[in-house]
């Protein structure tokens, strides 16, 4: 179950470290139910910061306009859209690979998504290990990188001639991945 909270507290006692949490009122009766059911058992919380879900229009917008891109370049809009994921920036990280492990690092990590890219860059310092450059898919992104990957399709389609939304309609979609 995912709540959200506003406050937290923590209390040392006799039988050890207490968590509190203010929860918001629609979750309230929820958490009484749980903490009403808890068994004698250990349970597992996950503790960060809220993130308001992307708008299904955006991400939708941000399709179509990869599907005119692809029509237009003659590519597939898998294509399109690993070329926008590289240009995007602050979404990738460096690895060395163990030489006879890359080609299996980068089955893993292709395997999370159509996004998720990785690009050899060759040999790293390490003796043996091949730096690979491993992108994150958009799925995971902030509303930061999001709203880089729809400015880069847009920029592209604009390149090619392809209309787009005007920006005011543009700044409604990126605006709703606001908190």
């Amino acid at each position: 179950m995912d709540v959200n909270f506003s406050k937290a507290k923590w209390m040392h006692g006799d039988d050890g470290l207490w968590l509190m949490l203010k929860v918001e009122a629609p979750f309230s009766q929820s958490v009484k139910r749980f903490c009403g059911n808890m068994k004698d058992r250990i349970y597992t919380a996950v503790l960060k910061e809220y993130r308001q879900k992307r708008s299904l229009d955006a991400n939708a917008y941000c399709w179509v306009l990869i599907g005119k891109l692809a029509d237009a370049l003659h590519i597939t809009a898998t294509e399109v859209y690993q070329n926008a994921i590289k240009e995007i920036g602050n979404n990738f990280e460096i690895f060395p690979i163990r030489d006879d492990a890359v080609d299996r690092w980068v089955h893993i990590w292709q395997s999370k998504g159509k996004g998720w890219v990785c690009d050899l860059l060759g040999a790293s310092k390490l003796t043996g290990y091949t730096n690979v450059v491993n992108y994150y898919g958009s799925s995971v992104y902030d509303t930061k990188q999001m709203s880089a990957l729809i400015d880069c399709v847009i920029h592209e389609c604009e390149l090619q001639g392809i209309e787009t939304a005007t920006p005011e309609e543009l700044e409604r979609l990126k605006g709703e991945w606001s908190a």
